[in-house]
């Protein structure tokens, strides 16, 4: 384990595996370093990439000062891609796609390309009202202390099939991602309104918005709308696969946005 300081302070747990070009790996809601699909995802990465696999705040070994805000996390990405040489290319999945494109608004000059997969983004106002029920939903769990309740009732409200959220306590990892729970709270908030399309138009590196065919409709506009507005932007459907999307099938994106 290795360990950058972020602007405020906090200290940010990664791992660095992998030989080539520095990648940044931005997970989200419920992720962490060494949860097995992450671990996972960062070994295959790393046959092209020197993989730059990291706790978000709030998460795993990280630190988690408060108050929160998108701004601080995005100074968190800033803190492991100067770890990483000053330089780096982003993949970010789900919220974390949201962070990298926040990252790459804010800081083009130390971001080599960006790749984005089933950015969260609500896509539009019915979903945002409905998305804030569930966010309350989840903040009286949280503060009750109930974090394995607010964990089931965020993914069943995300579209996550019952049966998958009710055998999730015999998964691996089932206990950090409970002590996670209150981190649900950032993704949330990250992605709670539509995508910022006007500011993101100022985005100057490249940037492959990629979404799974069999992801929701929702990503899908929510995809179509961010490669619209990104200057430049490539906008791919990746066969097969939904929100979990398989790292070996992601890889040609990852390796094409290193071109």
């Amino acid at each position: 384990m290795r360990v950058a300081a972020s602007k405020d302070g906090t200290e940010l747990a990664y791992d660095v595996s992998g030989d080539g070009p520095a990648l940044v790996y931005i997970t989200g809601a419920i992720c962490f370093r060494r949860f097995r699909p992450v671990a996972g995802d960062a070994r295959v990465f790393s046959s092209a990439f020197t993989v730059y696999n990291y706790d978000r705040r709030g998460r795993g070994d990280s630190g988690n000062t408060l108050p929160y805000s998108v701004e601080r996390e995005v100074d968190d990405i800033e803190a492991v891609v100067d770890a990483a040489g000053g330089r780096a290319v982003l993949y970010g999945h789900s919220s974390g796609a949201a962070l990298a494109l926040e990252a790459a608004a804010r800081m083009p000059e130390k971001i080599d390309r960006v790749v984005i997969y089933d950015a969260s983004y609500v896509h539009e106002e019915t979903e945002r009202v409905s998305y804030a029920r569930l966010a309350d939903k989840v903040r009286v769990l949280v503060d009750e202390g109930d974090n394995a309740r607010a964990l089931k009732v965020f993914l069943r409200g995300i579209g996550m099939p019952s049966a998958f959220v009710a055998l999730l306590p015999l998964f691996p990892g089932w206990k950090t991602m409970k002590a996670l729970a209150p981190t649900l709270m950032y993704d949330i908030g990250i992605t709670e309104d539509l995508p910022p399309v006007q500011r993101f138009a100022s985005i100057e590196v490249p940037v492959q918005v990629v979404v799974g065919q069999k992801s929701p409709p929702e990503l899908h506009q929510v995809a179509r709308a961010l490669a619209d507005a990104i200057p430049g932007a490539t906008h791919q459907v990746l066969a097969g696969q939904d929100h979990m999307v398989s790292a070996k099938k992601l890889m040609p994106m990852l390796i094409s946005a290193n071109g």
